[in-house]
């Protein structure tokens, strides 16, 4: 394969997948403005300071380290966020985008993977997703992350770049090897809520709903450890180099943990159970969502390897102990 520019690769998954890249010998560049991402996680690859949509320097850099393949992860993801800056979300994920996307067909770019969400099914009936559920994002983050994938199919359809929609279910833990992790700064991810509560440094942490029709009236999510995730990626680049065709494929292990099993879990792997407090349902949230997995699997050959959620929370806490010394020696710390 040639070279690979990953887009947003400062930032959790985009440094978690140009970590294997690099381990697996591949030759690649990060592109990130650095306002979510950190300098630190960017070491896998050359860096190149900006943004997606600026598209005189996407340009320039698809031509300048003859690109191949595009990896974009570049996005802004808090669904309130979403809510409250619409055209924000907007502007950053679709119109930027869109930007990319031309930059891509216009330099001859072959391959597209592209870093998609369960957010674009909305709150589907059952809560559980196969590839071909309806799609109805109720958020516009979730909505900005649809037309990012409809802006590629149809571009792709009239031009010979090919690629590799993933849509990813809830990202969770951290590299086991402690090079990169999930570092974001007020984070709204529920495992780095907790681990930061166990921590201390927060005073407690939220359950937003407990009657829910679940086992225990809390939320079921399907976890996915984010050094899964960023394997598919590779055995989408794979795929691709082998001529597959552009499809879209649901990142996720097929089953789910509730909320409640989720911190019960942090607090027996931290060692001390966690300071909760109980609140209403947020508008939005389904009892349920889960992946129909399968496809990924036939089409990628995609086997999981940390699909156990003591490994994915031992991962996180094991990470996040490791920022808190990280930062306390000036390292990890965010641009601005």
């Amino acid at each position: 394969m040639g070279n690979i520019l990953v887009t947003g690769g400062a930032g959790y998954i985009g440094s978690h997948v140009s970590k294997q890249l690099s381990d697996s010998g591949r030759s690649l560049v990060v592109l990130d403005d650095l306002s979510k991402g950190f300098r630190d996680a960017a070491r896998f690859g050359e860096l190149v300071v900006g943004e997606t949509g600026d598209q005189a320097l996407v340009s320039r850099v698809l031509k300048e380290y003859d690109i191949e393949t595009v990896m974009h992860f570049a996005a802004w993801t808090v669904v309130p966020d979403s809510v409250a800056f619409p055209l924000k979300y907007y502007h950053n994920n679709t119109a930027s985008t869109r930007n990319l996307l031309e930059c891509c067909i216009d330099g001859g770019v072959k391959h597209f993977i592209f870093s998609s969400t369960a957010a674009v099914y909305g709150t589907p009936e059952g809560g559980v997703c196969a590839e071909d559920t309806p799609k109805d994002p109720i958020n516009p983050y979730g909505q900005s992350k649809l037309m990012s994938e409809l802006m590629l199919r149809d571009a792709c359809n009239v031009n010979d770049m090919r690629y590799v929609v993933l849509r990813y279910f809830n990202v969770a833990g951290s590299d086991p090897s402690g090079r990169v992790g999930q570092s974001t700064i007020n984070g709204t991810l529920l495992l780095k809520v907790a681990v930061e509560a166990a921590m201390g440094l927060r005073e407690s942490m939220s359950i937003f709903g407990t009657d829910y029709p679940t086992p225990d009236g809390t939320g079921i999510r399907d976890y996915i450890h984010v050094e899964d995730l960023a394997d598919a990626h590779l055995k989408a680049l794979d795929y691709l180099g082998q001529g597959g065709e552009s499809t879209t494929l649901n990142c996720g292990y097929g089953h789910g943990y509730s909320v409640r099993e989720v911190l019960d879990m942090v607090g027996r792997v931290h060692g001390s159970p966690l300071t909760i407090k109980e609140g209403p349902r947020r508008a939005g949230d389904p009892a349920q969502l889960i992946a129909r997995a399968e496809r990924i699997r036939e089409v990628l050959g995609w086997r999981p390897q940390y699909d156990d959620l003591e490994t994915i929370v031992r991962t996180s806490l094991a990470w996040e102990q490791k920022l808190q010394e990280l930062r306390r020696a000036g390292q990890w710390q965010p641009e601005s």
